[in-house]
């Protein structure tokens, strides 16, 4: 494999998908372990954070729909299967745990969907996909923590679902830039379109419902 990275794709794996014609913004786990230095979770996520709100104003503004998820587990964990045993830092979502609830800034609002689930997908095992459906989205604008985990995870499903996955890069954040950029470049080539926050911006500014 001597061929660099972008040169390896290049041709393969290099269309872009574009909007659709109804959006759907999706804030994934913005959660308050991840915010709290003493948590083991935490990931330094501010700035990815104060890009989604920017996004969520905008979405109110135009009256376009607003998932915010969560992680919410039993107390034992037994509604998390595998996934709570596998991941130890999933314990931070039982009713018990100190940072569970929402950081500064992000409660949800009257004009939020809030979706609760127990795995990695915002779409498995939830209310989002028949959601969406019944509102005639095609599109969802992703946002959220981890990109490396949720993130993506949300994005292969809103994929294979049927909705073209929109993934703001700014708006995503990770516990290292490493699998942050490897799973933005992993997303782009094959299942959605990796924007920018001013690209996203600029396309809700213009939309019309």
């Amino acid at each position: 494999m001597s061929a660099s990275q972008d040169d390896n794709y290049a041709g393969v794996y290099d269309n872009i998908l574009g909007y659709g014609k109804r959006p759907a913004l999706i804030l994934i786990d913005f959660v308050e372990a991840y915010f709290r230095p003493e948590n083991e979770l935490y990931a330094e996520p501010q700035s990815a954070l104060d890009a989604a709100l920017v996004l969520r104003q905008l979405a109110h503004e135009k009256n376009i729909p607003v998932i915010i998820t969560n992680v919410v587990y039993d107390e034992s964990g037994l509604t998390g299967g595998v996934f709570f045993k596998k991941a130890k830092p999933l314990r931070n979502f039982i009713p018990s745990a100190e940072h569970n609830g929402w950081p500064n800034g992000l409660e949800p609002g009257p004009k939020d969907i809030l979706v609760s689930k127990q795995y990695p997908s915002a779409f498995f095992g939830t209310s989002l996909p028949s959601t969406l459906t019944a509102a005639g989205i095609d599109t969802v604008i992703l946002t959220g923590l981890t990109t490396s985990g949720c993130v993506r995870a949300s994005c292969i499903d809103a994929c294979s679902y049927g909705f073209r996955p929109i993934i703001v890069e700014e708006a995503c954040g990770d516990r290292h830039v490493d699998p942050h950029n490897a799973n933005l470049f992993d997303m782009n080539a094959k299942y959605g379109d990796v924007v920018s926050l001013e690209n996203v911006s600029e396309y809700l500014n213009g939309f019309n419902v």
